[in-house]
């Protein structure tokens, strides 16, 4: 995931990874007596060395009421703070603060903020190929992303895709194998998705139209009251915990599982590639580092929470269910379909899809032997 073998080389590594996990602040030390082992400065003094305190805005895609994904970037953040002794400081604002949800890759681009915090498959419109750093349909976990990130060919693709954008893209963040939405009746075969309204886009709602669903884009605040009043059949948003805070339960009362479409949607931090080329050494690792700590937090926050969140959600009348296979295997059927076509007409997305289906090809068959035989079993004893 995190595309930084060069931070084992940075100078600060192991100190600053020891100021992020005690939470201490170091002074710095003064330009004009570096360690013996340090490099010698530069010769036009950066603000690590001056004593100038960096400040930058990120702008999120997400709300503040989600203190998981939203509160990724604020750990982040402070995680950079506190390694820096206050002299990088990045404030986050919330989606529409600066500027909407939508808007923050442009908001990069155009180094309107410094830095963004989004799902990137938000930006399918520009190009399908911007998904692989967040999920597509029936494509890697959480775990073989972070393989295909750190020690295949993620990072580097990445890179070159979003380098023509003035972006360097840092992983910071994984919700894991998502649910499959809320639905206000029950589907059991193909035909019953047939003029099926539900909340979703990009590849997944490209599939579901395969199917005969009617994909819609409704923005995350207006699923409620859309749910209530019948204007869409069906939702999906992130799992039990985030689901349970917006009330979904509440309206629709059918609960599907997986979610097919998000095995393992990675959040990423945006960064302005010109403001990241003006950091320190120094800083750009503590920004690396910073982010792998929140991928690794968030992870583990949704973890943490979703059980308990979903027994409440059972205990309150939900009613779960898995999707049948017939729909399964005709949605896997479509979004293959759908690769092929979309690897036909971008030569750019053909080239990412080809290295990431043969990584996970193999990643599937190490994880349904020893992860997947160890998970179904002790699925056995609840």
């Amino acid at each position: 995931m995190e595309r930084r073998n060069f931070l084992a080389k940075a100078g600060v590594g192991a100190a600053a990874l020891g100021l992020v996990a005690c939470g201490k602040k170091e002074e710095p030390k003064p330009a004009t007596a570096p360690a013996a082992s340090s490099p010698a400065p530069a010769a036009t003094p950066a603000p690590a060395a001056s004593g100038e305190v960096i400040r930058w805005r990120l702008a999120s895609s997400f709300p503040k009421s989600l203190d998981t994904i939203y509160g990724g970037a604020e750990f982040m953040a402070q995680r950079v703070a506190e390694a820096t002794g206050g002299k990088f400081q990045i404030q986050v604002f919330a989606g529409g603060e600066i500027v909407p949800g939508p808007a923050v890759f442009d908001a990069v681009k155009d180094n309107t903020v410094e830095m963004a915090h989004t799902a990137s498959y938000y930006f399918f419109g520009k190009d399908p190929t911007y998904a692989f750093d967040c999920a597509i349909p029936f494509g890697m976990n959480n775990r073989q992303l972070d393989a295909w990130m750190r020690y295949g060919n993620g990072t580097k693709l990445m890179n070159e895709l979003y380098g023509k954008s003035n972006i360097v893209p840092i992983p910071c963040g994984n919700t894991g194998a998502q649910m499959g939405g809320w639905f206000r009746k029950e589907v059991k075969t193909v035909a019953d998705m047939h003029g099926l309204k539900i909340r979703i886009g990009g590849f997944a709602g490209e599939v579901l139209s395969k199917l005969g669903a009617v994909p819609q884009q409704i923005p995350g605040g207006d699923i409620y009251p859309s749910l209530e009043k019948g204007t869409i059949d069906a939702a999906e948003w992130i799992g039990p915990y985030d689901d349970q805070k917006l009330g979904f339960n509440k309206v629709a009362k059918y609960y599907y599982y997986p979610g097919w479409w998000e095995g393992g949607p990675q959040l990423s931090v945006y960064v302005n590639s010109a403001k990241y080329a003006e950091l320190p050494k120094e800083y750009k690792a503590i920004l690396h580092m910073a982010c792998a700590d929140a991928h690794v937090d968030m992870m583990a926050k949704y973890d943490a929470k979703n059980p308990i969140a979903l027994k409440q959600l059972v205990g309150s009348g939900t009613q779960l269910r898995q999707y049948p296979k017939v729909i399964m295997d005709a949605a896997y059927k479509a979004a293959m379909e759908l690769y092929a076509e979309t690897s036909k007409a971008n030569p750019g997305f053909k080239k990412v899809y080809d290295d990431y289906s043969k990584f996970q090809a193999d990643e599937n068959l190490w994880f349904g032997i020893a992860e997947g035989a160890y998970s179904s079993y002790m699925g056995t004893k609840r």
